[in-house]
């Protein structure tokens, strides 16, 4: 019997869609707001870090980014923990691929739009028990007037149901998988769509080599972690003694994920993202303790 890996964990979320192309095409044509006529047809892998052209401001880092055959660009990642900042994280990193997209001798109109993709495992949105979120720049009074450029799509895993999207088959098969594969199970059925079987195949634990299992193994721990630190600090009060307390402990937690990230084989880019250190930051750590 086949034993699987959690698909939402970050070594195997990017292996299932940052290196297979038409797994990640059926995923987005599935779960994005395309019309039957603009669903995807081809794409091509872009770097997941986005260099700024100004070296003082912010590195933008995602799990997936990709441009299809229209020239539009899909930034997806797997949030496994909700803070406030997300938010602006999302519409920071959308931002910057629909900026860098531009040099000087192209024109505003040559612009594509960007959508952004998030898959949350956790709720954010306790107001209401729809679990499929997408934002648009719309008109406040009309809301069929549009402004196109940038998109938004959030989904709360937790709140999905299989029985939710009657129409809407791989759609529900996807979140399913992400949802239902864990501690080394997999539902029989799942195995019947060849794409989401594809998918189980390369979760399956004797796939990977005994350092990326341990990789695996880290990326909990790093999970467990900063839930703590998050709960930590929702119940903790608000002085600011404490506050700074929590900052520094905050620091030093992450100081101690980054180093054992690296000896981990985790680069440096994937590090930023797990920690939400700078890449100076992570330099700078790294070879304090080399």
């Amino acid at each position: 019997m086949a034993h699987y890996l959690d698909p939402k964990n970050d070594l195997t979320f990017k292996r299932i869609f940052g290196e297979h192309p038409d797994l990640l095409m059926s995923f987005l044509n599935a779960l994005m707001p395309l019309e039957a006529g603009q669903l995807i047809e081809s794409l091509e892998y872009l770097p997941i870090e986005q260099v700024p052209a100004n070296p003082l401001q912010k590195y933008a880092i995602v799990d997936v980014r990709c441009r299809d055959n229209r020239g539009r660009q899909f930034i997806v990642e797997m949030q496994m923990l909700w803070n406030s900042s997300f938010n602006s994280r999302m519409v920071f990193n959308a931002s910057r691929a629909y900026v860098n997209q531009l040099d000087r001798s192209e024109q505003f109109g040559d612009l594509q739009p960007v959508y952004a993709l998030a898959i949350l495992n956790s709720i954010f949105d306790r107001k209401t028990d729809e679990f499929y979120h997408h934002y648009r720049i719309v008109n406040y009074l009309n809301t069929d007037e549009v402004i196109r450029g940038l998109e938004f799509v959030m989904i709360e895993l937790p709140k999905f149901r299989a029985g939710t999207w009657t129409d809407r088959r791989m759609a529900v098969l996807w979140l399913r998988f992400l949802k239902e594969v864990k501690k080394r199970e997999a539902p029989d059925d799942l195995k019947d769509d060849p794409e989401i079987s594809r998918a189980l195949d390369l979760c399956e634990e004797g796939a990977y080599t005994e350092a990326q299992l341990n990789a695996y193994e880290k990326y909990w721990d790093i999970i467990r972690v900063e839930h703590a630190l998050a709960s930590g600090s929702k119940a903790d009060g608000v002085e600011e003694g404490k506050a700074i307390g929590r900052e520094e402990g905050r620091k030093e937690e992450r100081s101690k994920i980054a180093v054992n990230c690296r000896r981990n084989g985790f680069s440096v880019e994937q590090i930023q993202a797990i920690t939400g250190l700078s890449g100076e930051e992570v330099r700078e750590i790294l070879r304090q303790f080399n």
